[in-house]
């Protein structure tokens, strides 16, 4: 399938593995040219490697501190006009209220909930002026489905859930589509980090941490590629009706 995004440009940030990477790749293929941030040099640096590996297409990194202002700022001077903004970078550690202390909650949020918020401020405006352009933030089922053990997860996809949802409410007026993404558990390191997690909240015992996999739909976690492929189709003019929208990836689980 042809999605009509040859030649555009995509920022991904979060973009050195996981669902940033599977991301980059996707819209490789589809022939967008790539821009990769994460704060790894090292890693991004291996990362868009793959992605070339992909498609012959123009990948760019860039490595900052997306968990501050300047970082965020840094990024946009030297890339301030990508036609396609993939909001991916954030690590919110899993564990109850108790568990995580304020400057943990603090710098979590910085990089996912605030990051991506900044982000939308920096890049929004030159969207709109051209009249066009998508962002598309990568969030989390934990935002639909509450539970104490992610607590800080997701508050912060709640959160990020209303903001994208308000977002593209206004950016419609102007030419630009905002929408967003929850996928459930993932097969990234990230999911391999919270399973432990959570096995130390639940038994005490973080190498019980296969017993928090199991039940997943279609007995299996979601394929990075999954959420990629939906990110390049629903940022494409074939998804081009889709605004305000975020798309829970669960397989179901949340009506079990």
């Amino acid at each position: 399938m042809d999605l009509g995004l040859s030649g555009k440009r995509v920022l991904v940030t979060g973009g050195s593995k996981g669902i940033g990477l599977a991301c980059a790749e996707s819209f490789a293929e589809a022939g967008c040219d790539i821009i990769l941030a994460s704060r790894d040099a090292a890693a991004l640096t291996r990362a868009a490697d793959a992605v070339r590996g992909k498609a012959q297409v123009k990948v760019e990194t860039f490595a900052a501190d997306l968990s501050t202002d300047a970082g965020r700022a840094s990024l946009h001077a030297a890339h301030p006009d990508p036609d396609i903004l993939v909001n991916n970078a954030g690590a919110i550690p899993g564990g109850r209220l108790s568990d995580i202390p304020m400057d943990r909650w603090r710098a979590a949020w910085d990089l996912k909930l605030l990051g991506y918020i900044h982000m939308c401020q920096l890049y929004l405006p030159g969207m709109e002026a051209r009249k066009a352009g998508v962002i598309c933030n990568i969030i989390g089922m934990a935002g639909r489905t509450p539970r104490m053990g992610y607590i800080a997860g997701c508050t912060a996809n709640a959160a990020l859930i209303a903001f994208t949802s308000a977002l593209g409410g206004a950016s419609v007026a102007n030419g630009v589509r905002v929408f967003g993404i929850n996928p459930a558990a993932t097969r990234t390191d990230r999911m391999m980090t919270l399973a432990r997690t959570n096995a130390k909240t639940q038994f005490g015992d973080e190498a019980r941490w296969a017993e928090t996999l199991t039940g997943l739909p279609f007995g299996r976690a979601i394929e990075p590629r999954e959420i990629a492929d939906l990110a390049a189709f629903l940022s494409s003019p074939r998804g081009g009706y889709v605004n305000g929208t975020v798309v829970d990836v669960d397989g179901g689980a949340m009506f079990r």
